[in-house]
């Protein structure tokens, strides 16, 4: 059941439909537990977005645990909280790990509503786009823990070219390893620079870049100037996501 576009309900009989405990944020967004800083830009950080959203965090659902070691163990504590998101009222679930690609397939089997799972969905649109000789290639924060697995998850090309953060010197640490809670911006933005520009460097038929870790939004802009490629991120994949569940009325402009 979606809200009614008209604000005050249905414009000829003025009836508002019930039916959720929530309005207003169709997209929910699964959330692993962590306590590093949420930077403006990123999945958690709810003034990234534009439009109101609905967030549940997975008890037990380290970022370490969902990274490193496959996420085992932890896809009913998912679905059941992408339940209560779809309970509460949304219409969509997405969620702020690209890694749980792994369980797109089961998690929209469960709740039977819209999942996006990763913004590594993005790597087979990007590649229509682009000519022939070109593909898009990987920034994830893990590149020795994504698995054919994860990439089959999500129909993206097993030979798709990769590159991690794991051997940088703050993102990986900070992120995953919880070696700290506060994170050093411009540390973190080298970090995924630099894992970009080898990417591109060793694989030079790359012509865009999808980044898969939704904490590597905010330095989007830097990795775009550093490569001069198309840089397409979760920001990205999320707001196409709700423009689907939401869409633009253009009646008033007739």
């Amino acid at each position: 059941m979606t809200d009614p576009v008209h604000p005050f309900g249905d414009p000829d009989t003025n009836v508002v439909r019930g039916g959720k405990a929530l309005y207003g944020a169709p997209l929910g967004i699964l959330m692993l537990e962590a306590r590093f800083a949420r930077v403006y830009g990123e999945m958690g950080h709810a003034g990234t977005w534009p439009f109101p959203v609905v967030y549940r965090i997975v008890r037990g659902a380290s970022p370490d645990r969902v990274v490193c070691d496959g996420a085992r163990g932890l896809l009913d504590d998912f679905i059941s909280a992408a339940s209560d998101l779809v309970d509460l009222g949304a219409e969509a679930i997405t969620t702020n790990c690209g890694f749980l690609s792994i369980y797109q397939t089961q998690l929209a089997s469960a709740v039977r509503v819209p999942v996006a799972t990763s913004s590594m969905m993005q790597v087979p649109w990007v590649q229509a786009t682009l000519p022939p000789g070109k593909r898009p290639g990987i920034v994830t924060i893990n590149a020795a823990a994504l698995t054919e697995a994860h990439l089959k998850g999500i129909n993206v090309p097993l030979d798709t070219p990769v590159a991690g953060t794991e051997d940088g010197t703050e993102f990986f640490r900070t992120i995953i390893k919880a070696e700290k809670q506060d994170l050093d911006l411009s540390l973190a933005c080298a970090d995924v620079v630099a894992a970009s520009q080898r990417l591109v460097r060793e694989n030079p038929e790359v012509g865009a870049i999808v980044l898969e870790c939704t904490n590597m939004s905010p330095y989007s802009a830097a990795v775009q100037a550093a490569t001069g490629l198309p840089v397409y991120d979760i920001y990205s994949m999320v707001t196409w996501f709700h423009a689907g569940l939401r869409p633009r009325s253009f009646a008033a402009g007739r």
